[in-house]
């Protein structure tokens, strides 16, 4: 397992992260996702933690809170040292009664959800504290100064964001700059070889900002993961037919699938394996996080983590994969392309 920086921080943290999506089933939507409950997600926790995982993500809606508490005392019954795990959780769902500020990223909703969380998870500071998702009704300086708060009181040690765009988070650092507020320091984004979208504008805005990446559904909900194809339907009762999310445009995934196939053979691992590899050798890419509802699932992805693609592969999937040209993007290439040879030159002497 190797351990990555953190944005533009000095935490380090495992290639992998482990997922708690599928604890407890608590709900209509969860219990389609996941229904593990106490023993079973210990027991995946446990072989995360003895394979080198010291990342876990979870957030207060999974499971309408339960996957916080399985998580928190599941940390307790395996009695982790705090200082050897990294802790996410997320606010910005509704959570608790349905009224009018038990949801959104309003100051209210955020310090309410904060003392919830550090109580389900039983801790006494959250490692990375994530705003879920945007919210159109709270100002963002507002938030900001929310998440502030807690860094200085010690209940957050850093703070980041998921499901924004690159142009929200661009105005948020800028208002966490000018007011020397504690900024964002990461993303947790949809990312795959079934679905590049972030590329565009997100992931040159990361890189330029250092924000680390947190890749969520690496597997696109399990379309990935091997068991399907062009000739193969979705059995009854699973993942894709019961919640078909993350959207994904089925055609490019089957010529992905194809592809992954005949490289997994090479290599003779899980076409599940060269999804996660692909990601793993994205230079933006931080932490992968991978969800299981069964041990022997986690190993498979853990494995991921030894594949070695060649650049021939990696070109082949870059191809296939591909997003469709799109402006300003091409006008980008042909304008810049003079500067790009003149700026690999002078590299060279």
């Amino acid at each position: 397992m190797q351990y990555r920086k953190f944005g533009n921080t000095g935490l380090f943290v495992s290639e992998l992260c482990l997922g708690t999506m599928t604890f407890g089933g608590e709900g209509e939507l969860w219990s389609q996702i996941g229904d593990l409950q106490q023993s079973d997600a210990e027991r995946l926790i446990g072989r995360a933690l003895d394979a080198g995982i010291n990342f876990i993500d979870t957030a207060d809606v999974y499971s309408e809170g339960l996957s916080e508490s399985i998580t928190g005392q599941a940390l307790k019954n395996l009695q982790v040292p705090r200082d050897d795990i990294v802790v996410a959780t997320k606010v910005f769902g509704e959570t608790g009664s349905q009224s009018a500020n038990t949801r959104g990223n309003s100051r209210y909703h955020i310090m309410n959800g904060v003392k919830a969380s550090l109580k389900r998870l039983q801790l006494d500071h959250i490692d990375l504290y994530q705003i879920h998702g945007f919210d159109p009704a709270t100002p963002i300086e507002e938030t900001l100064r929310a998440l502030d708060n807690l860094v200085q009181q010690g209940h957050v040690r850093y703070v980041g964001v998921s499901n924004w765009a690159a142009w929200q988070i661009m105005k948020a650092l800028g208002i966490a700059e000018r007011h020397g507020l504690a900024r964002f320091e990461s993303l947790q984004a949809y990312y795959t070889l079934a679905g590049r979208d972030l590329e565009r504008e997100i992931i040159p805005m990361l890189q330029s900002e250092h924000l680390g990446l947190m890749v969520w559904s690496p597997l696109a909900g399990g379309l990935l993961s091997g068991k399907y194809g062009r000739e193969t339907q979705a059995e009854k009762g699973s993942r894709r037919t019961t919640f078909d999310f993350p959207p994904v445009e089925m055609g490019r995934a089957y010529d992905c699938i194809d592809v992954m196939r005949r490289i997994a053979d090479v290599h003779q691992v899980s076409v599940a394996q060269i999804a996660l590899a692909w990601l793993l050798h994205q230079p933006a890419v931080t932490s992968v996080i991978v969800g299981a509802k069964r041990v022997d699932q986690l190993d498979d992805n853990i494995a991921a983590t030894q594949v070695e693609l060649s650049d021939a592969e990696l070109t082949e999937l870059e191809a296939v994969s591909a997003l469709p040209p799109e402006y300003p993007g091409w006008m980008f290439e042909r304008q810049g392309e003079y500067r790009r040879k003149q700026l690999a030159q002078s590299r060279k002497r």
